[in-house]
C-alpha cells in the first residue's frame, strides 16, 4: 500500500493557539482550565472548563463570514489555515481534484442549535429561524466549508463517533490515500460545546468533574482523588499527504502515520468495558498494521479522561497487550492539560504524539499526587514533568460514548 505522511500542523486549544504555543505548553505543564467565562455558572454544577484564550472571530473572519459559520467551524477554519501554510502546499499548482477533506465534531453546532431553540421557545410560537440555522449547526459543514475555501474537489465528509471521531477521520483519510482514492487530505476536528447545554448534559452525565475549588488541577488522569474529565474546546488540522507525492514537492516530513486500529467495546453506551477489551484489542489491530512489534511502541498518548473507569480500563488494556514492555514505555493523558476536546481530542492528541516523535519529548500527565491502587504504579505515567526519550514510534489512543474505539500509530519518517 501507498505510504502516508503529515506534512503540515495547526492547532487552536486551550494552551495555545497555534501549534508553536500548543507545543510549548505541552512541554511545560500548563492547565487551560479557567471559570467558566461564557456563560452564568451560578446554577451549574460545573463552573469551569479548558476554554480558548483570547479568540476574536474578528481575527479571521469578515463579520458576515463569521455570522455564518458555528464556533467549532470557525476553530476549524483557523487550524487548516495554519496547517496549510506550515505545509508549504502550493494551491496553485497541486491537482485539487485529488484534495479530500475529511473533518470530525462530536457534536457540531451545538452552540447555534441552543441560541436558536432558545429563541424560538422564548417568542410567541411563531418561526423565526435563521437562514443559516441548519448548515451553521450540522456536524459536516466545517468540511464542506473547507473544501469551499480552498477548492478541494476530492472526497470530503464527516466523521462522527463521538471522542475517537477525529481520530476516525484520521483513519479515513490514511486509508483513502493507502487506495488510491486521492493524495492529500485535509483531516482533523474540532469542537465547540463549553456552553450551558454542554455543561449541563455532561454535569446531568455524572462526567464531568465538580471540583470547583481546585478547578486548575481538576483533570487529573490516574490520580486517586480524579472526579471526571474537564471540558475543553478547540480544534487541530493535520496535513495528510502521500509519501511520493510529498516528496516530490520538497515537502518536510513531520512523521508516518502507519497503522490504524478501529474496534467496538459492545458493552455499555457511556462506561469502557471494565477489563478494557476493546482498548486492548484496538492497539493490537493498529500495531499489527503497521507491521510493528508490541515492543517497538515508545510513546502511548492515552485516552485518559480522568474518570474513575475509564483510566483503570485502559491501564489494564496497556497491560495485557504489552506486558512487561509496558514498564518501559512512556505513557501520558495530555487532557491533563488541555482538557477533554471530545471530537477534536483525536486531532490535537495526534498532533501531541507527532511532536513527541519530532521531538523525543514525552509531554507529561500533570496534576498528578495520590497514586491509585487500582493502577499499576510501575508504569511510567510520565508525571508532572515532560520526559526525554527517543520515540521511534507512538500511538494516539481515543475512545468515545457508544464504545468507540480508535487508535493510530505514529513513526518518524524515514526518507
Amino acid at each position: 500500500m501507498r505510504r502516508v505522511v503529515v506534512t503540515g500542523l495547526g492547532a487552536l486549544t486551550p494552551i495555545g493557539n497555534n501549534l508553536h504555543d500548543y507545543w510549548e505548553g505541552l512541554k511545560n505543564g500548563v492547565s487551560g482550565s479557567v471559570m467558566i467565562t461564557r456563560f452564568n455558572t451560578e446554577k451549574y454544577k460545573t463552573k469551569f472548563a479548558c476554554e480558548i484564550k483570547n479568540y476574536n472571530s474578528a481575527d479571521h473572519f469578515d463579520r458576515k463570514e463569521a455570522n455564518k459559520l458555528d464556533l467549532y467551524s470557525q476553530y476549524a477554519h483557523v487550524a487548516t489555515d495554519e496547517a496549510i501554510i506550515d505545509s508549504g502546499l502550493d494551491l496553485e499548482k497541486i491537482n485539487k481534484d485529488r484534495v479530500g477533506v475529511i473533518w470530525a465534531s462530536g457534536i457540531g453546532g451545538l452552540e447555534t442549535f441552543f441560541i436558536s431553540i432558545k429563541q424560538h421557545v422564548l417568542g410567541d410560537g411563531t418561526p423565526r429561524f435563521s437562514p443559516f440555522f441548519i448548515p451553521k449547526m450540522i456536524g459536516d459543514i466545517a468540511a464542506g466549508t473547507i473544501s469551499i475555501k480552498y477548492g478541494f474537489r476530492g472526497p470530503n465528509f464527516a466523521t462522527v463517533s463521538a471522542c475517537a471521531s477525529s481520530t476516525n477521520a484520521l483513519i479515513d483519510a490514511v486509508n483513502y490515500i493507502r487506495w488510491g482514492k486521492a493524495d492529500i487530505f485535509v483531516s482533523g476536528g474540532s469542537e465547540a460545546s463549553i456552553n450551558e447545554p454542554g455543561i449541563g448534559g455532561f454535569n446531568a452525565l455524572q462526567a464531568l468533574s465538580t471540583n470547583n475549588n481546585e478547578f486548575r488541577t481538576a483533570s487529573r488522569p490516574f490520580d486517586k482523588t480524579r472526579d471526571g474529565f474537564v471540558l475543553g474546546e478547540g480544534a487541530g488540522a493535520l496535513i495528510v499527504e502521500e509519501y511520493q507525492h510529498a516528496l516530490a514537492r520538497g515537502a518536510k516530513i513531520y512523521a508516518e502515520l502507519v497503522g490504524t486500529g478501529m474496534t467496538a467495546d459492545a458493552y455499555h453506551v457511556t462506561a469502557p468495558h471494565p477489563e478494557g477489551l476493546g482498548a486492548r484489542n484496538v492497539m493490537k489491530l493498529a500495531i499489527g498494521d503497521a507491521c510493528l512489534n508490541p515492543e517497538d511502541i515508545d510513546y502511548i498518548n492515552v485516552h485518559g479522561t480522568a474518570t474513575p473507569l475509564g483510566d483503570i480500563s485502559e491501564t489494564k488494556a496497556i497491560i495485557d497487550v504489552f506486558g512487561e514492555h509496558a514498564y518501559k514505555l512512556n505513557i501520558s493523558s495530555t487532557k491533563s492539560m488541555t482538557g477533554h476536546l471530545l471530537g477534536a481530542a483525536g486531532a490535537i492528541e495526534a498532533i501531541a504524539a507527532i511532536m513527541a516523535v519530532v521531538h523525543d519529548i514525552v509531554p507529561p500527565t500533570i496534576n498528578f499526587s495520590t497514586p491509585d491502587p487500582d493502577i499499576d504504579q510501575k508504569l511510567n505515567l510520565t508525571l508532572n514533568k515532560a520526559q526525554k526519550r527517543k520515540v521511534n514510534a507512538a500511538i494516539s489512543n481515543t475512545f468515545g460514548f457508544g464504545g468507540h474505539n480508535a487508535s493510530i500509530v505514529i513513526k518518524k519518517a524515514e526518507v
